[in-house]
């Protein structure tokens, strides 16, 4: 059973390449993923570092590590499972080592453990997370990827590392917990992270007042780019003055030695060593490192609002350069031969689809909408395309990049998420789908919690997968990849559940809740006697009068091209 998943998915994926126009970010479909959620392809790296997995209960274990690495990601992809869906990039979550202990979740209400499942933490830049498995899976992962011609994003956070935590104050000693291991790893419900800034002048060898700042300590907290976000210290990005690597860390490298070197990131082990460098100088190579180790072809940026333009700018120079640098070494592999440049987005809320001349010109290409409607609305959606296709004919190197859900927000009708998702794959610029869109993928008891954005991250539902959901996803992502105009082409509003793609080489007319019988206007754009595939459903009509007539529709949308 499993071979024979095995070889259909791999005919799928050859299948897919064969028929894949050339990739262009404007239009790409892009697949977000929180690795630790998606997955279990080896239960032997479930636990590391001393953390805790399992506290009793899933409102508990909301933010604990649950088991999904890179081996559970490859088993996908070599199943055709992305390339099934027409997905043009895989964007993982931080891989980077994360910090060790937990953080209390909801703030000072503490109701559960936070520990850095999502990436959001990191501890160490210059190694992977042992939770998600070696250098060499993770080489397999974005190598596998880019012989399916799908491109690879990580995360690249510049604004703050991983907050102080108990367990990691324990185990490199820079704050007297008087705590062991074992303690320290357990949840404390009377513990506050906060309490470890009221006594940081004790601390020894954590991130020093050169390298960041931290709550309470006099900064401007309504300005963003001083402002210490949910708490959490802050790089001074700004600052220009040498720093040394915090202490914590060179013990922490020397303490492992060779032992961890099946995890340490091979480009960025020469960057282990203090230099004429600032903070933001050390975060810009470790970042970048990971470009050049393994080809990654994008990042998305964290609360790009809070770091200054011009380190922005940086990491993208350094990143452009990696990415050629990688392609230079690299002559066999067929990512080598592509030649888009690499690829920025970044999340600064309440952003939608206006263009920011500063930000494109440090290197991003767009900003993640947050404005994209998210109710399924056929009725009105044809005018928000309107504006989307329009944006991108005024900047070109600047298009939307839309979602329906994220890891922050849960904002699509999930009861709806067949409309949502037409609304979503047929929107001109890029697209994210968050896993388990596709799936009906529900919420878990951390609904309960305080902070109920935990239930938004829940386990992939393969075993309660709604096949119906994610035929419609696959049909319409395959749509989407073969017909590139739907993403990038000039729109034509009909009326209000009609419209027109075109691009110069290509017409698509895309009509919303058809009616079967019902006549659809296509002149001028199809000539009389045009034979007229409705991709969705394979159906074929000839252009009679100026119209064509199906007998009927699938799910309320009809995508019609002359052959």
């Amino acid at each position: 059973m499993k071979t024979t998943a095995l070889l259909a998915g791999m005919f799928c994926t050859l299948a897919a390449n064969a028929a894949t126009p050339a990739f262009d970010w404007r239009n790409a479909t892009v697949y977000f993923v929180i690795t630790d959620r998606f997955a279990n392809g080896d239960t032997t790296n479930d636990v590391n570092y001393g953390r805790i997995v399992d506290y009793g209960s899933e409102r508990l274990n909301a933010a604990t590590f649950h088991g999904g690495d890179f081996k559970g990601m490859l088993q996908k992809a070599r199943e055709g499972y992305f390339a099934e869906m027409g997905i043009d990039v895989v964007w993982m979550t931080d891989v980077y080592e994360q910090i060790h202990g937990w953080m209390s979740g909801s703030g000072s209400i503490n109701d559960f453990p936070h520990y850095g499942y999502h990436g959001y933490y990191p501890l160490d830049y210059t190694q992977i997370d042992k939770n998600y498995g070696t250098v060499q899976e993770f080489r397999e992962l974005v190598d596998e990827l880019h012989s399916q011609g799908i491109r690879v994003m990580l995360g690249a956070n510049l604004n703050n590392p991983g907050y102080p935590t108990l367990l990691d104050a324990v185990q490199y000693g820079f704050a007297d917990t008087g705590l062991t291991e074992e303690q320290a790893a357990q949840h404390i419900r009377t513990w506050s992270f906060d309490k470890f800034f009221e006594g940081r002048a004790g601390w020894d060898g954590w991130y020093d007042a050169g390298w960041i700042r931290m709550p309470g300590e006099g900064w401007d907290e309504s300005n963003p780019l001083e402002a210490t976000v949910y708490g959490m210290p802050d790089y001074k990005d700004e600052s220009r003055t040498s720093v040394k690597i915090p202490s914590f860390l060179k013990k922490k490298w020397q303490n492992e030695g060779h032992d961890n070197d099946a995890w340490v990131n091979p480009s960025a082990r020469k960057l282990r060593h203090d230099s004429d460098a600032a903070p933001a100088d050390y975060v810009v190579g470790w970042i970048a490192s990971w470009v050049e180790e393994f080809g990654i072809d994008g990042f998305r940026c964290d609360i790009v609002e809070n770091v200054h333009t011009d380190r922005w700018a940086q990491l993208s120079r350094a990143c452009n350069a990696a990415l050629d640098r990688w392609r230079a070494a690299h002559p066999q592999d067929p990512a080598s031969r592509w030649t888009d440049r690499f690829f920025m987005t970044g999340d600064n809320e309440p952003s939608g689809i206006e263009y920011k001349a500063r930000y494109a010109d440090a290197g991003f290409s767009n900003m993640v909408n947050c404005t994209f409607p998210k109710l399924g609305d056929l009725d009105a959606i044809t005018y928000t395309w309107q504006a989307y296709a329009d944006s991108m004919a005024v900047h070109s190197d600047w298009y939307p990049f839309s979602y329906l859900n994220n890891s922050y927000h849960r904002e699509a009708d999930m009861d709806n998420i067949i409309d949502c998702a037409t609304t979503l794959l047929l929107a001109p610029g890029a697209v994210q789908i968050f896993y388990g869109d596709e799936t009906r993928r529900p919420l878990s008891d951390a609904q309960l919690n305080v902070d109920s954005n935990q239930a938004f991250r829940s386990d992939m539902n393969w075993a309660s997968a709604d096949s119906t959901t994610l035929r419609h996803f696959r049909r319409l992502g395959r749509i989407r990849r073969d017909n590139p105009v739907i993403g990038k082409g000039r729109q034509i509003t009909l009326d209000s559940h009609t419209s027109v793609r075109t691009d110069g080489h290509a017409t698509l007319i895309i009509c919303l809740a058809p009616e079967g019988g019902r006549p659809i206007s296509v002149a001028p754009y199809f000539s009389e006697g045009d034979t007229v595939e409705e991709l969705y459903s394979g159906r074929t009509a000839a252009v009679t009068g100026g119209k064509v007539i199906f007998p009927e529709f699938e799910n309320k949308v009809a995508i019609l091209r002359a052959r």
